[in-house]
C-alpha cells in the first residue's frame, strides 16, 4: 500500500500549472528558477516542485522518459509475473510428488 500523499492532487496540479505558465511568460526562465519562485508561494519545496514538473513533462510527451502510467503498468505486470512463477513452482512440485506416489518403481 503506498504512503499517504503529503500534498493534495489539486495543489500539485495548480503548482505545476503555475510553473509552466511562468516559464511560458518569461522565455529565459529556467525550470529551477521557476520552481524556486513558485514553490515557497504555494508551500512546496522547490526540489519537489521541480520533480513534479519534470514528470508532468514526461507524461505529456515533452520530455523523454517513462510516463507514470507505463511505470505503474510495468510494476503490476512484474508482480503478476512473480505470482505466476511461484504458482508454477508449486504446481511442478505437486505434480512431482503425485507422480512418485503413483509410480511404485520410483524410490522414495
Amino acid at each position: 500500500m503506498p504512503a499517504p500523499r503529503k500534498y493534495p492532487p489539486e495543489l500539485r496540479d495548480r503548482a505545476i500549472r503555475l510553473v509552466t505558465e511562468a516559464r511560458e511568460q518569461e522565455s529565459g526562465l529556467s525550470l529551477n528558477a521557476a520552481a524556486k519562485r513558485i514553490g515557497p508561494r504555494v508551500g512546496i519545496s522547490p526540489d519537489t516542485l521541480r520533480g513534479w514538473v519534470k514528470q508532468a513533462d514526461v507524461d505529456a510527451g515533452r520530455r523523454p522518459g517513462v510516463p507514470v502510467a507505463d511505470a505503474a503498468r510495468a510494476r503490476e505486470l512484474e508482480r503478476e509475473n512473480r505470482e505466476l512463477k511461484r504458482a508454477n513452482e508449486i504446481l511442478l512440485a505437486a505434480s512431482s510428488f503425485f507422480a512418485r506416489a503413483l509410480d511404485p518403481r520410483l524410490p522414495w
